[in-house]
């Protein structure tokens, strides 16, 4: 039977495409070894027809990845529950059902690891009971990844919610700048919030896996890549090993394949002559101001509207967009240039064999014996 890796996406087009992403990577190098199948759940608000249309693409461009849907669930959606206690409870439910799916799969082929969103840990002691080594995907940087791994001792030190130090600052290893306790993600600010205790066990269990594959790559986070390393993020266990493969970034061509149907799919289900439509050209803008007034303005309408938005300009005089690297003062030169370099430093752990980032995959699949 063929070897195949297993992957646990959340909903939601980002946490997709993220995933499809992983898969895409994996396959370029080991096409030979492994194929890919996609766990998605249905039923869900995030079931767009753009998402729809996204499974339907990589499908067909991409015949060694395949997609499982789990059954659909319903939840609780009571207007004053949390968005995100709705969402982790849906993903919850939904993963109730992934051993009868993962048994299904292996009756075809061998199953040789999951990988698994960080919202999807409900899957990891499923895992653990199938004798299946299971590693999570970290899709945003290794200076989040260290914060999320320190959050259980955070957590420990206060009974109050975030969202109530108003002057508290928290100090997480590995970031230099402290973080205020009310700009940290909306799920863990109310502890009489469910989301907060979802947050809670979805950081306490990432020691648990067999690793983390980090969305990241070696030369633009080393400090806090050295620090979780160091064990410092995780005192009173293991840490696991962290795999930094990115970056990984969708095609040019399928994020506007995406954006496109999206609009589309919206405007078709309108009627006939019914929908305002607002572009101004690639040059031109308007002031923040002038946004803010023909955003209330489109409101107070009451008309449906399709509208093209750029950035308001730095200069209020000409109201044009200005080019950001080009055109800007010091400062953003200096950016542009940070930017170009990281771009150099990208290409080089992911453009050749000896990069940094395909070296961490080769140790991944290494891992899997």
């Amino acid at each position: 039977m063929q070897d195949k890796i297993v992957l646990v996406a959340s909903p939601g087009m980002g946490h997709m495409i993220s995933m499809v992403e992983l898969g895409k990577l994996i396959l370029h190098h080991y096409a030979h070894k492994f194929s890919i199948t996609i766990l998605t759940t249905t039923g869900s608000i995030w079931d767009t027809p753009s998402v729809t249309s996204y499974i339907h693409c990589v499908s067909q461009s991409n015949p060694s990845i395949s997609f499982y849907q789990l059954p659909s669930v319903s939840v609780d959606t009571t207007p004053t529950r949390s968005r995100a206690a709705i969402a982790f409870e849906f993903i919850r439910l939904s993963l109730a059902h992934a051993p009868h799916a993962l048994q299904q799969i292996s009756n075809s082929s061998t199953i040789r690891a999951l990988i698994i969103d960080f919202f999807c840990t409900a899957t990891l002691p499923i895992a653990k009971d199938l004798n299946l080594p299971v590693y999570y995907f970290f899709t945003s940087g290794a200076y989040c990844l260290a914060a999320f791994l320190y959050l259980p001792k955070i957590y420990e030190q206060t009974t109050k919610s975030f969202k109530d130090l108003t002057t508290t600052e928290l100090h997480f290893p590995g970031i230099s700048s402290p973080l205020k306790a009310t700009h940290m993600p909306e799920p863990t600010l109310d502890r009489d919030d469910p989301a907060y205790w979802d947050m809670l066990y979805f950081c306490s269990h990432l020691p648990k896996s067999n690793g983390i594959i980090a969305n990241t790559f070696d030369d633009l986070e080393p400090k806090a890549l050295k620090t979780i390393a160091d064990g410092v993020c995780v005192p009173d266990s293991p840490t696991p090993p962290v795999y930094c493969i990115g970056p990984l970034i969708a095609d040019a061509e399928e994020r506007a394949n995406e954006d496109e149907n999206e609009c589309l799919s919206w405007l078709d289900g309108q009627p006939s002559r019914s929908v305002v439509f607002l572009c101004f050209g690639s040059r031109g803008s308007f002031s923040v101001a002038q946004v803010k007034e023909i955003a209330h303005g489109l409101e107070r309408s009451g008309q449906r509207f399709l509208w093209v938005v750029k950035k308001p300009p730095r200069d209020e005089k000409t109201k044009q967009a200005e080019n950001f690297t080009e055109e800007f003062d010091l400062e953003g030169r200096e950016l542009g240039e940070k930017s170009r370099k990281m771009r150099e430093m990208a290409l080089a752990a992911l453009g050749s064999a000896s990069g940094s980032s395909t070296s961490a995959l080769a140790k991944f699949v290494e891992a899997l014996g």
